[in-house]
């Protein structure tokens, strides 16, 4: 009975998917404009800040959209299929959820779980 339940939500994994990331594509928002000035300080702050997500997780879809939003240039890593992205995650946050998002300051290093928390640190950081 287990394989079959695992059947399941793999092939549902492999159906939904596709789906999810063509919806991503098709409702991302476009970008604030800024000066180029102003852009450039926002690229600088930014690289602070690593986002550790999974390509189809809707909660992680919910936070690149408000990147794409705010004009961010921030790190996504993959936390599904790179390894060493993932050691980094369960060492440095203490586990393996996405999304979250690095935040070095002052050779200190927070992780930020949870996808409201994460847009609203960005909105409040860069909007």
């Amino acid at each position: 009975m287990r394989i079959i339940i695992r059947y399941f939500f793999r092939t549902l994994r492999l159906i939904l998917t596709p789906i999810v990331l063509l919806v991503e594509k098709l409702t991302t928002p476009k970008g604030q404009s800024r000066s180029d000035e102003a852009q450039q300080q926002v690229d600088e702050a930014c690289k602070s800040l690593a986002l550790y997500q999974f390509a189809a997780c809707p909660f992680c879809v919910k936070v690149r959209k408000e990147i794409a939003r705010l004009n961010l240039n921030i790190e996504l890593r993959d936390a599904k299929n790179n390894e060493q992205h993932r050691q980094e995650l369960l060492d440095g946050g203490g586990r393996v959820k996405v999304p979250c998002l690095r935040i070095e300051q002052d050779d200190k290093v927070q992780w930020m779980y949870e996808s409201d928390d994460i847009n609203q640190y960005l909105q409040q950081r860069f909007a």
